[in-house]
């Protein structure tokens, strides 16, 4: 059955980049509490104050965490599937890894009752504690064995650390042998010092460029060539790498010591990756398609911020593509990716 067929509403969409927050957040069980351990206090009406480090880092909706809401809303966005992944400063990577994990596990179970309570229309993208290589391959392989979950959500970097950095090759390896999709998202991204203006403008400027970077060492680390069916997807349409791609090309080209260490040209590796839609304009998005390739991109909208894409479908259908390539954006390339009919 199809998706245009399973779903009256005429819902066909997969949206890849969804978040959860939990309505609340587990007490510390330890002896001392880590300074950046989140927890939940009550806001305006249906809201909660995520805090953080003795702040609010933001305050959300309860359609964070209610199963039913975020369903009336997939269906005026013609979203058939969600996948839900944490709000990613509740990754934790700052934490010890002992830390981190009960809390991993915490917002993996809150995700497992979600897609429970969804009837087939979501599917988790849990967590895992990459401080700790061996930990995170361990939750992974619990993950990939509990029912409703594709794969992880991580971060573009890891303490700083670029995602191509040698450490991380086994947990791509484990990844790639379970079949775990894996979605990077931006995370306390480089550059911000560098911005003049409000704290948004981190959202805006810094997760770009940082997701951008996460790519490029994904490239030049030549992953996907080691890990040729590694299903890894990056948010806010790769950021900047549409843009730094035909320089690296070039780079390639003109320095002997890049050339050598490439074992498959920069197009070429990152044609090979996926990318959501979450560009904000339609000639972005031809871009995109031009450099990264059809069958690479997917939906994605940050529900449930604001911050957000707000008509997913409407807009691809809106930009006249023809049918194939129409239906490879808003659902068939997530389908392959996430690994689900």
């Amino acid at each position: 059955m199809s998706l245009q067929q399973k779903y009256s509403c005429g819902c066909r969409g997969v949206d890849v980049h969804s978040h959860i927050v939990p309505g609340d957040l587990p007490a510390y069980v330890g002896a001392k509490v880590p300074r950046d351990w989140p927890s939940m206090a009550a806001a305006h009406a249906c809201h909660r104050h995520v805090l953080i480090d003795g702040g609010v880092y933001r305050t959300v909706s309860d359609r964070c965490w209610d199963a039913g809401k975020r369903m009336l809303d997939m269906d005026k966005q013609r979203v058939a599937i969600q996948a839900l992944s944490p709000m990613p400063e509740l990754l934790s990577y700052w934490m010890s890894a002992s830390d981190a994990l009960p809390l991993l596990q915490y917002l993996n179970g809150a995700i497992a009752q979600i897609v429970d309570e969804s009837a087939g229309r979501m599917v988790g993208l849990g967590a895992v504690p990459l401080q700790d290589i061996q930990l995170a391959i361990r939750e992974l392989e619990r993950l990939m064995g509990t029912p409703g979950f594709a794969g992880v959500e991580i971060g573009s970097n890891i303490n700083g650390a670029p995602l191509g950095a040698p450490q991380f090759d086994a947990f791509f390896e484990a990844a790639e042998a379970l079949g775990a999709a894996v979605f990077v998202h931006a995370l306390r991204p480089v550059g911000k010092d560098r911005l003049v203006g409000p704290p948004q403008l981190v959202q805006a400027l810094a997760y770009p460029t940082d997701v951008g970077l996460a790519a490029a060492s994904v490239v030049t680390s030549n992953l996907l060539v080691r890990r040729p069916r590694l299903r890894i997807a990056f948010s806010h349409g790769g950021g900047t790498l549409a843009s730094l791609l035909p320089r690296l090309e070039q780079a390639s080209r003109v320095f002997a010591p890049l050339r050598d260490a490439l074992q498959a040209s920069p197009v070429e590796q990152a044609r090979k990756l996926y990318y959501d839609s979450l560009v904000f304009d339609s000639a972005a998005l031809r871009y995109l398609l031009s450099s990264f390739g059809e069958s690479q991109i997917m939906l994605g909208t940050d529900y449930p911020f604001a911050f957000r894409e707000q008509s997913p479908v409407q807009q691809i259908e809106s930009m006249n593509f023809d049918e194939v390539t129409a239906e490879r954006l808003i659902y068939r390339n997530a389908q392959k990716f996430l690994g689900i009919s």
